[in-house]
């Protein structure tokens, strides 16, 4: 039996070779069923076998040939970095969908002087992946070549691409509503009685930057009568580093609230106000945008609109799943609402102040 699996991992430290009861115990069935599904013998449900080849991945052994096959039950998740707290949260819910449908997630992460996306797709492909999850990747770049994505789906891998979109890209599309967070963020400053609010965003080329940018303008328009904004549009990287510089700028504009297009520049927002001797909130309130783990234990608590991950990444599997079992409609995109919380790093404006 053991003869059909080969190992690909490194050995466990004591030396011992893993046996069917890891196997068993790892998918949590009896040895016997273990045994049935390397072998390809009937009397198990699809579910159980999902679960047994799952443990195979898990352990580090190669399937069965004749277990090897398309739609294997391996998925890949690509994301651009783990550094900010969202890419983790995304990744966890994700493979939590996943592994409950019986798939075994593969996290592929870019790092700098690492693999690219394009590196990590190819390297996927020949591992006969069942289909790929893209969180913020080149999709959501404008400037991008988008042939990388036509590619496989002419290929017919099912994809999915999350915080992007692209009317050349014949896939679906998941993504939070960047025009109503941004709109959620300005009627809140503006609800608390700042007039000259600023935002600090990534670079303009990215899609969620374009669309958070257009919600801006229509709620400072609607709310203020202000039309004449760029000055008030502060670019950067999305980083705390980036979040500082950008914050730096609208500071010296007379900006009195801060509307950050990520939680991590929403800290280095906080940074460059208190390095002028700047009190938030009681001088500059501050808003991110993603609601990150532990987000809500800053100094002080985060302002921030909160991005629905868990509704996003059980409507990527669940639109994956249909791609790969033929059923899911090909070009559309799915919007989920955000919601405002409010913490402690937003309060009252000059004009309350008066």
């Amino acid at each position: 039996m053991d003869g059909e699996l080969t190992r690909i991992s490194r050995p466990r430290p004591d030396g011992a070779g893993i046996r069917l009861t890891d196997i068993a115990a790892q998918a949590g069935v009896s040895e016997a069923t273990v045994s049935r599904v390397l072998n390809g013998r009937p009397g198990v449900s699809v579910v159980t076998r999902q679960a047994v080849l799952a443990a195979l991945d898990v352990l580090g052994y190669e399937r069965p040939q004749r277990s090897r096959q398309r739609s294997n039950g391996l998925v890949a998740l690509v994301t651009p970095e783990l550094d900010n707290p969202i890419f983790p949260a995304f990744a966890q819910a994700i493979e939590k969908a996943l592994t409950q449908h019986g798939y075994t997630p593969v996290l592929c992460t870019q790092l700098p002087g690492g693999a690219r996306e394009d590196e990590f797709t190819e390297l996927l492909m020949d591992r006969g992946v069942s289909g790929i999850v893209f969180v913020s990747g080149l999709h959501a770049d404008t400037t991008a070549n988008v042939e990388r994505y036509t590619r496989l789906v002419d290929r017919g891998l099912p994809i999915v691409l999350l915080d992007g979109y692209s009317d050349r890209i014949d896939a679906p599309f998941i993504s939070p509503d960047d025009r109503a967070a941004a709109r959620l963020a300005v009627q809140h400053l503006v609800d608390l009685g700042h007039e000259r609010i600023g935002m600090a965003l990534g670079p303009r080329r990215f899609v969620p930057v374009i669309r958070k940018i257009e919600g801006y303008r229509q709620a400072m328009a609607q709310l203020l009568g202000a039309t004449e904004i760029d000055e008030l549009l502060s670019h950067s990287l999305f980083s705390v580093e980036g979040g500082q510089a950008a914050a730096a700028r609208l500071l010296e504009r007379g900006c009195t609230g801060i509307v950050c297009a990520s939680d991590l520049m929403a800290l280095g927002a906080i940074r460059a106000c208190r390095d002028r001797g700047l009190s938030v909130p009681a001088d500059v309130s501050v808003v991110g945008f993603d609601d990150s783990p532990l987000i809500a234990f800053t100094d002080p608590p985060l302002t921030t609109v909160r991005k629905p991950i868990g509704a996003m990444a059980s409507a990527a599997v669940a639109t994956l799943l249909e791609e790969i079992n033929g059923t899911g409609g090909r070009h559309v995109e799915l919007m989920f609402q955000p919601e405002l919380v409010v913490r402690r790093s937003t309060g009252s404006g000059p004009l309350v102040n008066r």
